[in-house]
This record gives structure tokens, sequence and C-alpha cells, in this order.
């Protein structure tokens, strides 16, 4: 039989220190400063993995001679939206770039831009397509398949929204005049630059508004942008498909946007093919700041227009001459799209 000692004898000696249920590391808020981050370019990202250059050139320079290609991950106070293609980041732990390396991704550097879509015009989440940009050249074909100028429409918008200077190139030229999707814009602004599918006539033009600068390239499937961008970049190896005889549209082929250097100088960022372009993000007066055509229009709108009432002022603009009813029409679509109305031909479907 055990005794049981009386508490009254007990002294200092008994004391026994229970060690909190979670550890004994106190918990902080204060994250460390990574003061010693080395910076790197993220040029692309697939699965949790983010492929950097390090280290980071600067903006539209080529790469430093000794610059090494780090694998990197996420520190867990970084959000996952909160990284994207052509962000300059501070990496931590091994940056050797040595088979098997790893090393942790613990800041983003303030953007110079951000090129920005929603899943479409009623999704309020914003994805940014490319960071740091200073161009965006909009791939579309004169035919096979058809352009959609819409689409032409709400990227030039976007651009305009980021800060990013436009450019548009039309490729295919020798299947279609392009002369007709060029006159729509004829009024905007916008550089352009036209190229055959066989010779390649124009690509000089197209690598000259190229060099020197990071440009975002997109456009929908089937227009050849891979293919142009294994033209201007060498040993990119983008993977390349033809346009489905049933739909008429293309496949998609890419999967990931990646950073490219460019033969001219500069670089480029290849990005997955689009349908759709949503702007979700973008209000009233900043798309029409997109239509710089109709822009003049609105100084004799009445107080509180909509742009799309019968007493609004771009009508008279239109009818005046100073830009087409096309473009017109075109701007108010998108306009009913952001704000999530239908169309009444679509009203009159969703009645039946």
């Amino acid at each position: 039989m055990v005794r049981r000692r009386s508490t009254a004898s007990w002294d200092e000696t008994d004391a026994r220190a229970r060690p909190p249920r979670r550890g004994t590391r106190p918990r902080t808020k204060d994250r460390p400063a990574h003061d010693d981050a080395v910076p790197g370019w993220v040029t692309t990202i697939d699965r949790g993995r983010y492929t950097c250059l390090v280290p980071a050139p600067a903006h539209g320079e080529p790469a430093d001679p000794d610059a090494v290609v780090v694998t990197a991950v996420r520190a867990r106070e970084i959000r996952p939206s909160g990284v994207a293609v052509g962000d300059v980041v501070g990496l931590v732990g091994d940056t050797s770039g040595t088979t098997d390396s790893l090393s942790r991704l613990v800041r983003v550097e303030p953007r110079s831009s951000a090129l920005r879509r929603s899943a479409d015009d009623t999704d309020p989440v914003e994805r940014v397509v490319v960071a740091n940009a200073d161009q965006v050249c909009l791939v579309v074909a004169a035919a096979d398949p058809e352009p959609n100028p819409r689409l032409v429409d709400r990227a030039l918008v976007a651009a305009w929204d980021a800060g990013i200077d436009p450019l548009l190139v039309v490729t295919k030229t020798d299947l279609a005049d392009p002369a007709r999707l060029l006159a729509a814009y004829a009024d905007f602004g916008l550089r352009s630059v036209s190229v055959t599918s066989r010779g390649w006539r124009g690509l000089d033009d197209v690598r000259a508004a190229l060099a020197g600068r990071v440009t975002a390239i997109i456009g929908p499937s089937g227009v050849g942008k891979s293919t142009l961008v294994n033209e201007l970049s060498p040993g990119a190896g983008r993977a390349t498909s033809l346009v489905s005889g049933t739909t008429g549209k293309g496949r998609h082929t890419s999967t990931a946007s990646v950073v490219l250097p460019l033969a001219a100088g500069g670089w480029a960022v290849d990005t997955p093919g689009i349908r759709s372009f949503g702007l979700a993000h973008v209000g009233a007066e900043t798309l029409l700041g997109g239509f710089a055509d109709l822009a003049g229009g609105t100084e004799e709108c009445p107080r509180g227009c909509t742009h799309d009432e019968d007493e609004c002022g771009l009508d008279a603009w239109v009818a005046g001459g100073h830009a087409s009813p096309d473009r017109l029409d075109s701007f108010r679509r998108l306009l009913r799209a952001v704000r999530g109305e239908a169309e009444p031909g679509e009203r009159e479907r969703e009645r039946v």
C-alpha cells in the first residue's frame, strides 16, 4: 500500500511547471523583415512552384550573364493570388538554382502595372494576367478564326485601365484583307502591325515594336500567337495547333504564362489563349476612357447620364460624324455587360 503525502508538507521543490498545450514557442504577429532577401523575377507559375530569374533584370534589359533559374514556394503570409507572372519578388533560402534546390518567396515588390481581367462581367474576383508589363500585344487573325472585334475592345479597355500601351497585331493577312478590322480603330490612335502566315512579311515591324520592352502577348486560341512567339524568341518551343474544323475556334495549347527573352531585345510574356475578357473591375467612366473617339461626346450629356439613354450626348456626337455607330454600339454593349444587363435579343431568348 502506497501512503500519500499530506499537502501540508509540500514545499517549492514539489512545484511542477506544466508546458503550454501548443508548445513552448511563444506566438507573435511580428514577421521577419527578410533584409537579406534576393530579388527575383517570376517567369512562370506551375502548381504552387514559382520559377524565378535571379537576379531580377532591370525593366526591359537583358538578363545578367550569371543569372540562375530558381524554383521557390510561397511563404505562408503570401496569398496565392498575390503573386503573378512578371512580379519582382524577394527570395530567401537556397537561391543557388542547383538541381532539387528550393527557395522561399517571402515578399512581392510594388508593381508598376497589372493587367487584370475577371472570369465574366459579373465576377467580382479580379485576376492579374501579367504584372509589370509596359505593353500589351493583342494578336488576332484576319481569318481562320474570324476576328472578334468585341474581344479586341475588351482587351484594349483592360490595357488602358492598367496604364499599359496597347498594340494590335493582325496575323494571317494573306488569307483575308484586314482593312475593315483596322478601319474600325482608325480614330482610336491604336498602333497596329499586319503579318502574313507564309513568309512572315511584317515580322520585322513586330520585332521593332517589342524591342526593349516587357510585352504581354494575349489573344484567342488559334490566331498564331504561339507560332509568332516562337519566331520572335528562337528556342522558346511553345506548342502550336490548328484551328478546329468543327467549331472554327482555336484549341488551347499554352496552359501557363511564361516570360521569354526576345531576340531583338526585351521580353515577351506568352499567355494562354482567351475566349472571354471579363471587365467586372472597370466602371462606366473608366470604360469610356478606352474609347477615345467617343469621349468628346459626353460634354453634351445631361447630369448623371448613364451613356445608354435617349438623352445621351453620344448619339449626337456619332450623328455629327465624330465616331462610327459601330464604336458606340460596341461601347454600350460593353457597358451593359459590365452592369450585368442582358442585351435585348438575349432577353427575348430568355422568355422563350
